[in-house]
């Protein structure tokens, strides 16, 4: 009681909610980690989560940051923790279209944040499926990926500065705006990534990049991923780099998409091995605007690359999104992967990053181990191919949890026999726990440990998360 009183007297009673009033902060968006919290505390400045950490410090009461909960790794289960939701603190302080960047408290959702620049004719390239949910402090403190990794690079590549609330209080103001400081450890990308266990971020500085005039966006059958490869890689040449994404959707997703949203229907059908969802956006007036004839010589140079591969035999078919809403039902496709998967049982999801012209090599090899132990075993597959991030989802026939941390182990190794990681975008959080101290090289994991003992000796932030044996 006496800490209720003290976090009340900090924030103000509306905003410390206890027993049922935290049930809506007890599950995960999966659905998979679902325990009720302590109590939920809900600063609206950076001052009062200064002195709710300084108080938790003092009182070595575990807390775990909240911010739009779509997570899918368990980073934000918090039984009988302190949560501090980061939902009062969402605020656009600035936009500053001449140098782009755009100054935000850490609970402002993404898709606010693409509205308020889109004004300027900017955009903050950080897209997928969550957006309208997602708060950018748990996009830093994820290191969220999406999309458009290809071009732009994840969160840690569109951020110049954070502002941090440390373990015992301290405010550390990293709210740089330049693309260059070399003045030192770069602190910045220690925090961007950690996942709530060495402090909260509150406030960041993010690039902001120029809209693109015009989108080419089409869905490709590709012949093979080799094939597909072959299209990224002419597509990057004759468009200086332009490709915004490059989407794998193998026939196993499309067949899971038909099962649970039928009424999203892939232009090119149901049968294909190799479907491609490739974007691609032009920045000058020479490739985005309309000609006399209708056409946007963008459109035209994607559909003339298309149609020298289907002559090459390296595709077999190509829609062209003629259209807004016609990009945005292909867009809708991809987007749905996390619907499709999430309430089904006994899932076991793998977000793999591999070398480009292994992608194929992982995907037959996992398959084929797959199939040895546990030959009824229902799969699907999505892929950010043009930065090798793959979505393995796994939902095994046989129950047997040993057997469950067996398909796991398969996966890590053939993941790491081809040099890959475990965790490409998703981050550790619980449910990678046992890959970390499997995986991750021995001295890399004692110097985080270091990191983490010197910032939070207490450890009270996020415990239990990111690192084995916390």
């Amino acid at each position: 009681m006496e800490l209720l009183d003290e976090l009340t007297s900090i924030v103000g009673a509306s905003a410390v909610l206890t027993g049922q009033d935290c049930d809506a902060y007890a599950a995960d968006w999966t659905g998979s980690y679902n325990a009720r919290p302590m109590a939920v505390v809900k600063p609206a400045t950076t001052a009062q989560v200064s002195a709710v950490l300084a108080l938790a410090n003092r009182t070595r009461t575990p807390v775990v940051t909240r911010s739009g909960n779509t997570g899918l790794v368990g980073g934000g289960f918090a039984p009988d923790r302190l949560v501090v939701s980061m939902e009062r603190m969402n605020q656009i302080i600035e936009i500053r279209p001449e140098s782009r960047v755009a100054i935000v408290q850490a609970g402002v959702v993404l898709s606010k944040i693409h509205d308020a620049v889109d004004g300027y004719d900017l955009v903050f390239p950080l897209f997928f499926g969550a957006r309208e949910s997602a708060m950018i402090g748990g996009n830093l403190a994820t290191n969220a990926g999406g999309s458009n990794v290809l071009r732009y690079g994840s969160t840690r590549a569109q951020c110049l500065g954070i502002e941090v609330v440390l373990a015992d209080g301290r405010i550390m103001n990293l709210m740089s705006t330049l693309n260059k400081d070399n003045s030192g450890y770069d602190l910045k990308n220690l925090f961007i990534g950690s996942e709530g266990t060495l402090g909260i971020i509150t406030a960041a500085v993010l690039k902001l990049h120029p809209k693109p005039g015009a989108y080419a966006t089409a869905m490709v059958a590709a012949s093979s991923i080799e094939s597909a490869l072959t299209l990224l890689n002419r597509l990057q040449r004759e468009t200086g780099g332009a490709v915004e994404a490059f989407e794998f959707m193998p026939r196993n997703y499309l067949t899971q998409l038909k099962k649970v949203l039928p009424h999203l229907k892939p232009p090119l059908g149901y049968d294909q091995d190799v479907t491609i969802l490739v974007e691609v956006g032009a920045l000058s007036a020479r490739e985005s605007t309309v000609t006399d004839d209708g056409t946007v010589p963008i459109t035209d140079l994607l559909e003339s690359v298309l149609m020298e591969m289907i002559k090459d035999g390296l595709a077999s078919d190509a829609v062209i999104a003629r259209s807004g809403q016609q990009r945005l039902d292909m867009w809708k496709i991809r987007e749905s992967a996390a619907e499709i998967g999430v309430g089904r049982s006994h899932i076991i999801e793998s977000d793999v990053a591999l070398p480009l012209d292994k992608v194929a090599e992982f995907l037959e090899t996992a398959t084929e181990r797959l199939t040895a132990l546990d030959p009824k075993a229902d799969t699907m597959t999505v892929c950010h191919l043009g930065d090798g991030n793959v979505h393995f989802t796994i939902w095994p026939q046989v129950t047997d949890p040993q057997l469950h941390d067996q398909i796991r182990e398969m996966v890590e190794d053939v993941t790491e026999k081809l040099d890959g990681s475990f965790s490409a975008e998703h981050g550790i959080g619980l449910s990678k726990l046992n890959s970390m101290a499997r995986r991750k090289d021995s001295v890399a994991l004692a110097v985080m440990k270091d990191i983490k003992s010197t910032l939070d000796p207490n450890n009270i932030m996020n415990p239990g998360k990111v690192l084995p044996g916390d």
